[in-house]
């Protein structure tokens, strides 16, 4: 597998459904 830059788009969304999870448990509304 080769990464030409950075992040490819499946990750990064990985990465932001990570964040807002862990944003729903510590930041409840």
């Amino acid at each position: 597998m080769q990464k030409s830059k950075g992040f490819t788009l499946i990750e990064l969304l990985v990465v932001i459904a990570i964040i807002a999870i862990l944003a729903a448990i510590l930041f409840p509304v």
